[in-house]
């Protein structure tokens, strides 16, 4: 595979990423989606492992269905079981894994900037699955493909992204994809949860709620020790999606959220399955749209 090839090949992320390209992965999410037969053999042969430096369940436990519903071989990689925790460098482990064969490595990453400098040492296509503060692209890909499918097209969809803006890759992620396919995006945010990096215009709770999708990001509690929120009740309070302030969205309007979810921190428990709630849903779509791109990255 040349250097063009695996650069078109891999997804590292969605900014810089053009309309088309998205939409083609989008619409062919939709094509594994239509399939009954859950397991399509089309990556028969190959090797696809997943290198999660950082721990995961969600994200891990969906790229690996949608690697073995597309038949590919599946080599589950845990950093907290490995040589990595002994010293080897997250390099080494990648560059170890290559070595005997892989066809396509998914990485989950701790620091930002990694990856990037993997990529461009790595042989074969690696998949984006969180890095730092950086970007989720496939995550946003499937929150992409859940407004499609309720709205047809993101172009002029008015979405709200609320929560710790800072050190969301979910919002970065989403915000670029977005903002390629025309949608309006607003974020809301304490003031030391604001990333004023991104180009999007902050506004308040009140506002946030008449968007047609309010998104919300997991409250990160780890953070609570460094000062970043004071207390889960004080946000909920000021931030939180309420039974109250979700009886005041409107009829049309859908409640995300990229999980896991703290009930009645960021959004109350009854809410995560509310009429206007697309989080499981989301979760659901996430394994056609990772089939897309694990496709993409071994079929070009």
């Amino acid at each position: 595979m040349t250097a063009l090839q695996l650069r078109q090949n891999s997804l590292l992320g969605l900014k810089g990423m053009g309309r088309e390209e998205i939409e083609s992965i989008l619409s062919r999410a939709s094509h594994w989606e239509r399939q009954e037969q859950k397991v399509q053999p089309v990556l028969a042969g190959r090797f696809v492992a997943n290198m999660f430096f950082e721990n995961s369940t969600r994200t891990r436990f969906s790229f690996e269905v949608a690697e073995k519903r597309l038949g590919a071989e599946v080599l589950n990689f845990s950093a907290a079981a490995s040589s990595v925790q002994k010293g080897e460098s997250i390099y080494d482990t990648v560059r170890t894994l290559e070595s005997m064969g892989i066809d396509a490595g998914i990485i989950r990453l701790k620091p930002a900037g990694v990856l990037q400098e993997l990529a461009e040492r790595i042989q074969v296509p690696l998949i984006n699955a969180g890095d730092g503060n950086n970007e989720h692209p496939t995550q946003a890909l499937l929150d992409l493909y859940t407004m499609r499918q309720q709205f047809g097209q993101l172009a002029g969809l008015r979405v709200s992204i609320i929560g710790d803006i800072k050190h969301s890759r979910v919002a970065r992620s989403n915000y670029w994809g977005l903002k390629q396919l025309g949608a309006k995006v607003s974020f809301c945010a304490p003031d030391n949860m604001r990333e004023h990096e991104l180009d999007v215009p902050y506004v308040g709770i009140d506002e946030a709620l008449q968007a047609d999708v309010v998104m919300m990001l997991r409250v990160q509690l780890e953070r609570h020790e460094g000062g970043m929120i004071r207390s889960a009740e004080e946000y909920r309070e000021q931030y939180g999606l309420t039974a109250e302030r979700a009886a005041r969205l409107a009829p049309h309007a859908i409640i995300m959220h990229p999980a896991p979810v703290n009930r009645d921190v960021e959004i109350d428990g009854d809410l995560v399955e509310h009429p206007q709630s697309r989080i499981f849903p989301q979760m659901q779509n996430g394994v056609p749209v990772r089939m897309a791109v694990i496709e993409r990255a071994l079929r070009g």
